[in-house]
């Protein structure tokens, strides 16, 4: 087991120093473009696949980092960058969380590949869980997946929403419903090849902020599956449901499903994607109250702007820290008996709203003008309290863990 550090070793910074080059020399310089297109920029992506920031390598190297801090320190550069063509590099990741928590070596071999393609050839893939009448509250999912013995196959049919490269990805995951008589149970996790029929783009949502990542609807008719391509497999699945209807009768302890199994790995992740919008606002803001002057001396020698300032760094640090941490004890298996990777995502999150929100009100007018880009990491920051569990969710599994009470 990796000790605790807030050091990073060599290898670490290198690869810190690596991606915020990257994040510099090419997402920033892009970042304005594609937010007004609203479009992928798979130029960008073709770049990162190329310089092998977007491969299966990379991000295996990161997860599996034994001090858990490659993921959060990858994330934080990239957002830092700029939020929306950096969910559009790392939102495949999601999907992969999804095969790696529930899959089986086999369907982690085959499918994870085909989820990021080549530098000649790119793909992305989507991860699909949230529906309409079913985003925080995952038991109410309608989504069905049933069994055809006689082809060995599954039939899907059903809604998603909010699918971050939802209808252009190469590869789907999908959680759907598999005993509806045992709720947020009876919930297993599918892989949708390339080009299965029944699987269409539906609406693609004009979006307030990362508006360079792609995010639309997915609509599942009559799409069939081989039996190979449920996560974890049949027998794994039998068992699981198995133990859930003997714990239902008997009123005991709570079973995760496929959909909360992936967002619990991830939650630390967002979180560090929040902390690198909240550095580059708060680094914006600081070098602009260094510079400009009001009343004949720079704004930064106020104390009403300065200890705005010194309020931001400070908030920043605590957030990075408390994704440091949750991230290092998830690698290591150690439980999240305060849910400290809900704490993470929470903090991490609210931070980015309001270090942003003061980093425009320091640049003022400016900071409300698109000549300046805190007013894109202020829009972009609000996703962070939304996807992935909102704020108030993150705070009911908080409460909930530290009373050990259904708290509603």
């Amino acid at each position: 087991m990796a000790e605790f550090t807030m050091e990073l070793n060599d290898e670490q910074k290198e690869v810190r120093d690596w991606l915020h080059g990257f994040a510099a020399d090419v997402i920033r310089p892009a970042a304005a473009e594609w937010d007004e297109r609203e479009e992928t920029p798979w130029p960008v992506i073709q770049e990162a696949s190329k310089v092998g920031i977007y491969s299966l390598d990379f991000y295996a190297q990161q997860y599996f980092d034994p001090t858990g801090l490659g993921i959060p320190v990858a994330m934080e550069e990239l957002f830092w960058g700029d939020a929306g063509i950096a969910l559009s590099i790392v939102g495949t990741g999601l999907a992969a969380v999804g095969v790696l928590a529930n899959g089986t070596e086999e369907q982690i071999g085959t499918w994870i590949p085909q989820m990021y393609g080549d530098p000649n050839d790119v793909k992305v893939a989507a991860f699909c869980s949230s529906e309409p009448d079913a985003g925080s509250d995952v038991g109410s999912m309608r989504t069905r997946a049933v069994y055809d013995e006689a082809k060995d196959e599954w039939v899907i049919n059903g809604t998603k929403t909010w699918a971050t490269n939802g209808g252009i990805a190469n590869v789907h995951v999908v959680v759907a419903v598999v005993d509806p008589g045992l709720g947020s149970k009876g919930h297993a996790s599918f892989i949708v090849p390339p080009n299965t029929p029944g699987l269409a783009q539906g609406q693609k949502f004009k979006k307030h902020g990362i508006r360079a990542s792609h995010t639309a609807e997915v609509i599942l008719d009559n799409v069939r599956v081989p039996g190979s391509c449920l996560l974890g497999g049949k027998e794994k699945l039998d068992e699981r449901l198995a133990r859930a209807r003997e714990r239902a009768k008997a009123g005991g302890e709570r079973v995760k499903n496929a959909a909360m199994a992936t967002f619990e790995a991830s939650r630390p992740a967002v979180g560090a994607m929040a902390v690198g919008t909240a550095r580059a606002a708060y680094e914006v803001a600081l070098d602009y109250a260094k510079t400009r002057e009001q009343f004949g001396r720079p704004i930064i020698d106020n104390q009403g702007v300065a200890f705005q300032l010194a309020d931001m760094r400070t908030q920043i640090d605590a957030a990075r820290l408390l994704v440091w941490r949750a991230s290092w004890m998830a690698i290591n298996g150690r439980p999240f008996t305060a849910a400290e990777g809900s704490m993470s995502k929470l903090f991490a999150s609210e931070t980015a709203k309001k270090v942003t929100a003061q980093a425009i009100q320091i640049l003022g007018g400016n900071g409300y003008t698109r000549e300046y880009p805190v007013e894109r990491m202020h829009r972009d920051a609000g996703i962070y309290t939304i996807f992935e569990g909102t704020s108030e969710i993150q705070r009911l599994v908080i409460a909930r863990t530290l009373s050990g009470l259904p708290i509603r």
